[in-house]
């Protein structure tokens, strides 16, 4: 398996590096559609970038992402997006599992699927209580347990079969004592365009990574380090590989980064750095950050604890600052073409299959040489 190259809707027109060490990009997925976002603006930022994903499709883009995370829903985006574009797949990235029913994802994903001729592939995740329950006010119980379930009756009801499932945690239909009893078992009315639409989770701790590679089609760690990895994540990977169904096929592993291609790029690395302190520092709880401990376990552990510290406090520049250098190189394709290679080797080698990139350029001519210039690097490994 090769690997594909994607990009975010909402985040490609905004990779604008603007002046040396400066500019939006470094955290544009949550000017796009998370708590920074001004309605206006980022309704005009994200129609514009819209408008320019074909060009990204003739570039070599292969998928594009929306994500969701606590601003506007991605579902209407992704309809948007089904229309401005051909070829290339689209996914949520990610839809929250607690925020909808399992028979609402698969009706979504359904109905995404219908829309783009079958090129919808359905990206799912648990987040954190943080957003769970802060946010959406529902208990933030059983991650595990409920992602499993949700997968089953997802495949159950895209088969068209009449739903009836019975789970820890989900039960269809309702059975009486619980409602009314008037439930029955129903099924999809429409016709889907496909039986069976690619699962991919967004996965941190050991047992729902393990839980990917047995049951999804892909699987998304919020970053990732090539090196590391297999020290991380092998473990579980090799378990859940050994229940995986192989009709399913190989697992298909999904990495984000930032992209510059260039001598003098080095800087860009800065851009980086409030996004990885906001999920370091701040995206949970002390002792309840699940990027935070992500971090420790790539060998970061001190780094770590001062992010959170120093974000937990209010110092947020402070706690930029504190991101080791090293970090950033590590999780980025920023850097001269030799190194860019190289990293790009490193994590094919490592089994990544598909690099989610947000392209670092001036303009959008910019962006798309070095959408196409990965292309050709990631075809000559």
């Amino acid at each position: 398996m090769g690997v594909r190259i994607g990009i975010t809707a909402g985040t490609a027109g905004m990779g604008s590096t603007g002046s040396r060490g400066a500019g939006g990009a470094g955290s544009a997925v949550a000017n796009a559609n998370g708590p920074n976002a001004s309605s206006g603006a980022a309704r005009k930022r994200f129609a514009e970038s819209t408008a320019e994903l074909a060009d990204y499709e003739k570039a070599g883009a292969e998928l594009i992402t929306v994500p969701e995370l606590y601003g506007f829903d991605a579902v209407s985006r992704l309809g948007y997006v089904a229309a401005k574009t051909s070829r290339a797949h689209i996914a949520s990235g990610i839809l929250q599992l607690y925020t909808r029913t399992p028979s609402l994802l698969a009706m979504t994903a359904a109905s995404l699927d219908d829309l783009s001729d079958g090129r919808f592939e359905l990206g799912i995740g648990t987040s954190g209580p943080q957003v769970i329950e802060g946010f959406h006010g529902v208990p933030f119980d059983a991650p595990i347990g409920r992602t499993r379930e949700a997968i089953e009756i997802c495949r159950q009801v895209w088969r068209r079969e009449p739903l009836t499932y019975t789970g820890r945690h989900y039960t269809v239909p309702l059975p009486p004592g619980q409602g009314t009893g008037l439930g029955k078992p129903l099924k999809l009315v429409d016709h889907p365009v496909r039986d069976g639409i690619p699962i991919t989770i967004a996965a941190i701790g050991p047992q729902n990574v393990a839980l990917a590679a047995e049951l999804a089609d892909g699987w998304q760690p919020p970053f990732y380090i090539a090196e590391k990895a297999a020290d991380v994540w092998g473990g579980p990977l090799t378990a859940g590989g050994a229940r995986r169904d192989p009709a399913l096929g190989p697992l298909d592993v999904h990495v984000g980064v930032a992209l510059a291609i260039g001598e003098d790029v080095h800087h860009l690395h800065e851009l980086t750095r409030p996004g990885r302190a906001l999920y370091i520092g701040g995206m949970g709880a002390r002792g309840r950050n699940f990027y935070n401990d992500l971090a420790s376990r790539f060998g970061y552990p001190e780094a770590a604890r001062q992010i959170q510290d120093l974000y937990l406090a209010g110092r947020k520049k402070e706690a930029e600052a504190a991101v080791p250098e090293d970090l950033l190189v590590k999780t980025s394709l920023i850097g001269p073409e030799g190194h860019v290679r190289d990293r790009l080797s490193a994590l094919a080698a490592s089994g990544v299959t598909t690099l989610t990139v947000r392209p670092l350029a001036p303009d959008h001519a910019g962006r798309l040489r070095l959408v196409e210039r990965l292309r050709a690097l990631a075809d000559e490994l």
